[in-house]
């Protein structure tokens, strides 16, 4: 997957829902047909990085006798592209989607996909499968789960004489003490964190974006102080800016110039190269006494376009694909990048996620994972970030920036509850 597309998917979260024409030329049809005999159907996904995958899914298209399955790589700003193309007749049948949003769901641009899961659902991830679900029906199957984490080097760590943070102030103590004239304590990013943080500290605190009673979950004073924590990593300059890569690349972790950067799980087989077993893996620390260990943890999910001329063979091939056949979601989620399978049983069953920082890491998403909530909207997460940036980079008072976020936030709650 792209960095772009990790970033929206964990950091920018459920993508964008907005109307306008679908650039001309954007993709290109790169799939094989099945060769089935039923109805020709065209498939989805956003552009991955990693090499094979496209490979691979038009091989399971391939394999797929009941329709003609023919496979589009979208490169590009895959997010626009498809919730333009949801807009008219000339969308796909099956789809990946960021999401699906909140907006394509009350729209009516995605079918229910409930009766499908139904007889698996407890299989899969319940954390990644929840923001697929609104009024209790289930618009989106898991793919894959993506996760972030803490990458640490122990033997930094122990030069130093500290142990890996298990709280944001040693979080921010540790990162302080690990600087030198080479290398920086921490890498967030070369934004200092703002892109790819998101909710994350909050959960740290102890709070959330959306509460469970639909109301703003961070309008708390522990919001205030947690990411005057934050800011206080980039006032002490613990934090590396300016590397040659951003934070979903390893390389500044990798190759000395950071002892902790702040990465996805897709990172880890290049760590593990590198190092060896010379790091370990963290959740974001807690913050405060009501605080708990955060994780973030999403997942594309494969759609049904509501307009297809061919619904019920769209949708009859996303279960197969999605539901029945195991054997591809196992092999799509690990033999080309490294991902957690959506569906517990699989997890069990991967060798490669069963030792070291690997099965470190697959505990504590399962253990401390959140996902940002299906009433979480783009313009909730553009107020936020926006904040996030003033505190961070520019010392801005937390309390009253998130004054002003809480206001937007209640106000886009009202706004969603009314449709």
């Amino acid at each position: 997957m792209t960095e772009i597309g990790r970033r929206r998917l964990l950091a920018a979260g459920g993508g964008v829902a907005l109307a306008g024409a679908l650039a001309a030329g954007c993709g290109s049809n790169t799939g094989r047909g099945g060769g089935g005999s039923g109805p020709a159907l065209s498939q989805w996904y956003h552009q991955y990085g990693e090499p094979g995958t496209q490979q691979a899914v038009q091989r399971y298209a391939a394999a797929y006798k009941k329709a003609d399955v023919t496979v589009q790589w979208r490169p590009g700003d895959y997010d626009r592209q498809t919730a333009a193309a949801l807009l008219t007749d000339s969308g796909p049948d099956v789809f990946e989607v960021n999401g699906p949003t909140l907006e394509q769901i009350q729209g009516g641009q995605v079918a229910d996909l409930t009766d499908l899961v139904a007889p698996v659902r407890d299989d899969f991830d319940q954390t990644v499968l929840a923001p697929k679900i609104w009024q209790d029906r289930i618009w989106g199957i898991p793919q894959t789960v993506d996760t972030q984490l803490l990458y640490y080097r122990k033997s930094l760590l122990e030069d130093a004489g500290l142990q890996p943070p298990q709280t944001v102030d040693a979080l921010v103590d540790a990162a302080k003490k690990l600087t030198t004239a080479k290398v920086k304590g921490l890498f967030l990013g070369n934004d200092g964190g703002v892109g790819v943080l998101g909710g994350t500290p909050l959960f740290a605190a102890g709070l959330s974006l959306i509460g469970d009673d639909g109301k703003v979950g961070f309008d708390d004073p522990a919001a205030a102080r947690v990411l005057a924590k934050i800011r206080q990593l980039y006032a002490d300059r613990s934090l590396l800016l300016g590397a040659p890569t951003d934070w979903s690349d390893p390389a500044a972790f990798t190759q000395g110039l950071t002892a902790m950067q702040w990465s996805g799980l897709w990172a880890l087989p290049q760590i593990k190269k590198a190092l060896g077993d010379d790091f370990g893996v963290l959740p974001f620390p807690k913050d405060g006494a009501g605080g708990k260990p955060s994780v973030p943890v999403g997942a594309y999910a494969s759609a049904v376009n509501a307009r297809s001329r061919h619904r019920a063979a769209a949708t009859a091939f996303a279960k197969w694909l999605w539901v029945d056949r195991t054997d591809f979601q196992q092999d799509f989620a690990l033999s080309y990048g490294f991902h957690i399978p959506a569906r517990r049983s699989l997890v069990k069953q991967a060798r490669q996620l069963r030792d070291g920082a690997a099965a470190d890491a697959v505990r504590l998403a399962t253990e401390h994972g959140y996902a940002e909530p299906l009433l979480w909207t783009t313009a909730d997460r553009n107020a936020y970030q926006d904040a996030l940036s003033r505190i961070i980079k520019d010392g801005a008072n937390p309390e009253s920036e998130l004054r002003a976020v809480v206001r937007k936030v209640d106000a886009e709650l009202r706004r969603v509850g009314k449709k």
